[in-house]
């Protein structure tokens, strides 16, 4: 047994404990009893790379800057396509010298959430070509510092954007000299960006809401092209809709992309006469390179193109067919045997007379079909010179206020054609009238009168028609037209050569009633199409005051149908007419187009996004609510003034919207935690605050301003 003094035990016991502290301490480095787990590793490294070692006054060198994301994380374009935040960079360089121009790889293609996203995953490297003032001295060094931000995203969600500062020195010599060892770096780096020359002419013009992208082959074996896509750069398309592409007989082929109104996220979007961004094959061009730089490239007019002969063909069929049917309307039908025994008394049976003044009357019916299809060809004509923009198949639709007056149009016909009013002159008013012109004169104006008599029941076919000729060139619209001028003339025609037939015609009756009426259903399911456009171009918030409006003017006319009769007294029909001219302006108001040029822009709700924009020091204000929530409606109208808007500006409050119209879990939620079980609910979230505000359930402006004004950081633009 060893015997120690008892200062030689208290040395041995130090030891002990320094030897257990050393071997403690490497483990003790990596625990942390109240983390996590391990220190998370950065997903992005960043670098800055230089591909000359020299550089030489007035002379032009290119740097790299080198990202790298972790696995399953991609950060973006300079147009997202989508929501996100694009790649930004911070460039200080020394007094004299400039950045030439950014060289950007070509991105992928990422899609989520029925969106095309534009985005860079695992290592890529951007080119900064630099230049070099010529007044610059040989043997000094320069400094060039760059300092990106960048978002990361993966499928789950995003982080907070990041940024990183980054610096190179580089001497100053009297000539200038690649770095031997980043050469396979930044040749690797060229190789990622897209190529400018193809096999391949392309063009590019604009048609109604889209660009479309011509692409003829200049080789005999050209490529097969199946998954092209254009990334637009300037963001004048981008990923919120498909792109369509066609191959043509001839061997070209046409790409169709959107007209973006408005960036990913959610910013007025600054329409060039060109196009710039890069031209995506999946298959690679060539097999080399995946993407084709597209710089400046010039929008051009697209005429319209001519029908073929079987399209055009099955036009002026359907226009025939057209014209022929409005001949079985009610305010058109009874009159054909009438003119034709009228035609007949005045040539005094002569068979070659009666023939005269069928034609006189069927040249009446073309003239003044003439007049309306070259006053319609001349505003179609007069929008697009105005607008710069060629039209297609449904560009008349994409104006609200043209939507609603078609709206309106086929609303108020409907409800006449169903009996609730009636317009214009009785059938056999109108046959008498006609019948007691003279002469050929007569009979030719006897046809201007048809024409106008009957295009008020034409709505179901002319509407249609219109559809089909507007993206006919001017020969071809107004020939469209003359076939339907034919059909409504051609019985007149038929029977002034054969008058004897007109005995064989149904009599009127009933029936031709119970016709126009089957008739007003096609009306009605056209102006329950266009409301379906017309709320897509207001927004849903706004379908209610629509709904509402169309009651007040069906209603109006059943008053003007129910009231203004000629059997009524004169202070009947005055009282009904008033009302009628009140109802119209009060419908017509609540329907008309509301103004969105300074409006809340509201944003999906999640929980994620509002602990990110609160991360970010953005005050955040949630609106819980629902269509079926008429509280919700209300606030929306009248708590969100220009003021108000102007505040949420301002103060840079970020405007969410969770909506429960159809059952939401998380919402239900969320609703729970704040101690709400009803709707509406409005929260104000403030950074570094960590109760939220949440507002009465009736919003005034009043309430509003004072909620922002006083509750937040007055901003440096906002004092």
């Amino acid at each position: 047994m060893i015997h120690r003094s008892p200062l030689a035990q208290l040395r041995y016991l130090a030891s002990i404990f320094a030897l257990a502290a050393l071997c403690i301490l490497p483990v003790s480095a990596q625990f942390d009893p109240f983390s996590d787990g391990l220190e998370e590793k950065e997903k992005t490294e960043a670098a800055l790379i230089s591909e000359v070692s020299k550089v030489a006054p007035g002379e032009r060198f290119f740097l790299g800057v080198r990202l790298k994301h972790s696995e399953g994380w991609h950060s973006y374009f300079k147009n997202p396509g989508g929501p996100g935040l694009p790649l930004e960079f911070d460039w200080k360089l020394p007094e004299g010298f400039s950045l030439v121009k950014l060289h950007w790889p070509t991105p992928h293609l990422y899609s989520s959430a029925g969106i095309q996203f534009y985005v860079y995953e695992g290592e890529y490297t951007l080119l900064a070509e630099i230049q070099a003032p010529a007044n610059t001295q040989a043997g000094k060094e320069i400094r060039v510092g760059v300092s990106p931000t960048w978002q990361l995203c993966d499928d789950k969600g995003c982080d907070p954007p990041q940024s990183k500062d980054l610096e190179i020195t580089i001497p100053l010599a009297e000539t200038t000299e690649k770095d031997a060892e980043q050469v396979a770096f930044f040749k690797k780096a060229r190789e990622a960006l897209p190529v400018k020359n193809i096999p391949w002419e392309l063009s590019v013009s604009e048609q109604g809401g889209s660009y479309i992208f011509e692409l003829t082959p200049n080789t005999e074996t050209p490529q097969e092209l199946t998954d092209l896509y254009f990334i637009s750069s300037d963001q004048q398309s981008n990923g919120s809709s498909a792109q369509k592409l066609t191959k043509n007989d001839d061997g070209t082929y046409t790409l169709t992309a959107s007209k973006a109104k408005e960036t990913g996220n959610g910013a007025e979007v600054i329409h060039h006469p060109h196009l710039s961004g890069i031209l995506y094959n999946d298959a690679g061009w060539n097999g080399a390179a995946k993407g084709f730089i597209v710089d400046e490239l010039e929008i051009t007019k697209k005429p319209l193109e001519a029908a073929g002969i079987g399209k055009l063909l099955g036009i002026l069929g359907g226009m025939l067919i057209g014209g022929l049917i409005l001949n079985l309307m009610p305010c058109v039908f009874p009159v054909i045997g009438l003119k034709i025994m009228g035609f007949a008394q005045q040539a005094g049976e002569a068979k070659s007379k009666v023939v005269l003044h069928g034609v006189a009357f069927a040249a009446g019916v073309l003239i003044s079909f003439w007049v309306i299809a070259g006053l319609l060809l001349s505003l179609r004509n007069k929008a697009l010179d105005g607008s710069g923009e060629d039209v297609g198949w449904g560009y008349q639709l994409q104006n609200p206020f043209v939507v609603l007056t078609i709206l309106l149009l086929m609303f108020i016909l409907a409800l006449n054609m169903f009996g609730v009013f009636e317009i214009g002159t009785s059938a056999t008013g109108v046959g008498g009238k006609l019948q007691s012109k003279q002469g050929l004169q007569g009979s030719f104006f006897s046809g201007v009168l048809a024409t106008v008599v009957a295009t008020p029941c034409s709505a179901p076919f002319l509407g249609a028609a219109i559809g089909a000729a507007f993206a006919l060139p001017n020969v071809q619209f107004m020939l469209s037209f003359t076939a339907m001028a034919l059909g409504l003339a051609l019985p007149y025609l038929f029977l002034s050569i054969f008058p004897h037939l007109v005995e064989k015609l149904p009599r009127p009756g009933p029936w031709m009633e119970s016709f126009k009426q089957g008739m007003s259903f096609l009306l009605f399911a056209t102006a329950g199409y266009l409301l379906w456009i017309y709320v897509a171009q207001t927004g849903m918030d706004y379908m209610l005051n629509v709904v509402l409006g169309l009651s007040i003017i069906a209603m109006a006319l059943w008053v003007y149908g129910r009231w203004n009769l000629p059997h009524k007294s004169g202070k009947a029909r005055n009282i009904a007419r008033g009302l009628t001219l009140a109802g119209l302006a009060l419908g017509l108001f609540a329907c008309w187009p509301p103004d969105t040029s300074n409006k809340i822009k509201w944003e999906k709700w999640s929980e994620a996004k509002v602990e990110q924009l609160l991360e970010n020091d953005t005050p955040v204000f949630v609106d819980f609510t629902a269509t079926w929530c008429a509280t919700c409606q209300v606030n929306k109208k009248t708590a969100y003034t220009d003021e108000v808007v102007d505040l949420f500006k301002r103060y840079g409050v970020v405007a969410l919207k969770a909506d429960k119209t159809s059952p939401d879990p998380e919402i239900e939620k969320k609703l729970q935690e704040l101690g709400r079980t009803a709707i509406p609910v409005n929260v104000l979230y403030i950074p570094g605050v960590e109760e939220p505000i949440i507002t009465p359930e009736i919003l005034t402006p009043d309430y509003m301003k004072r909620l922002i004004t006083e509750n937040l950081e007055k901003p440096d633009s906002a004092e």
